[in-house]
C-alpha cells in the first residue's frame, strides 16, 4: 500500500462527513443486493456439490428419492441446513466488509462507509447486530422519517453511522 493511501484512509477516520442521505443509501443497497445474490448462488452450488458427493459416497441416504433436489426439497432439515449455509455466507458477506473497511463494494461505488459514532470502524459484532434491521434495506426507510439527524433504524440501535466520503477519503482498500 503507498503512503498516500495510507495516509487518506488515516485522514478518513479523523474527518467529520456528512450522513449519507436516503438515495445515495438506495443505491449502495442495490449493487449490493446484487453482490448478496451472487454470494448466495455461489454458496448455493458449493452446497449442492458438497451434497452430491455425500450422496454419491452413501454418507447421505437418497431415501427412495432419484434425484438428490427431491430429497433436498422433502426433508425439513436438509432444506435447514442449506438455507443456513447460504444466509450463512451473504452475512458473513456484509460482516466482514463492514467490520474491515467499513465499506461493501456497492458501499465503495456510492462512497458510503458505515462506522461508529466517533469515526471508527465497527466491529464484528456491530456488525451482526446491524444485519437484523438491515434485513431487504427496510432498516433505510428510517432515513426518510428522521431527515434531521439521517440515520437508519439499524444505525439507531447500534450507535452506528453512514457517512458519505470525499473522493479522496474513498480510495483505498476495501
Amino acid at each position: 500500500m503507498t503512503d498516500t493511501t495510507q495516509n487518506s484512509q488515516q485522514d478518513a477516520q479523523h474527518e467529520t462527513f456528512p450522513r449519507a442521505g436516503f438515495m445515495r443509501r438506495f443505491g449502495g443497497w442495490v449493487y449490493d443486493v446484487l453482490l448478496a445474490i451472487a454470494v448466495y448462488m455461489t454458496a448455493g452450488a458449493v452446497s449442492f456439490l458438497i451434497f452430491g458427493i455425500l450422496a454419491n459416497y452413501g454418507v447421505i441416504s437418497m431415501q427412495g428419492h432419484d434425484h438428490l433436489i427431491d430429497l433436498q426439497q422433502s426433508s425439513i432439515v436438509y432444506s435447514l441446513l442449506i438455507y443456513g449455509w447460504n444466509f450463512g455466507w451473504v452475512a458473513f458477506f456484509f460482516v466482514w466488509f463492514w467490520s474491515r473497511s467499513g465499506q461493501t463494494l456497492g458501499m465503495k461505488a456510492w462512497r458510503l462507509r458505515v462506522q461508529n459514532r466517533d469515526g471508527s470502524l465497527i466491529s464484528k459484532k456491530t456488525a451482526i447486530k446491524r444485519l437484523l434491521p438491515t434485513l431487504l434495506g427496510l432498516g433505510n426507510l428510517w432515513v426518510l422519517l428522521d431527515r434531521k439527524n439521517k440515520l437508519s433504524l439499524q444505525d439507531k440501535l447500534t450507535d452506528t453511522e453512514v457517512v458519505t466520503l470525499s473522493k479522496e477519503a474513498n480510495r483505498g482498500r476495501l
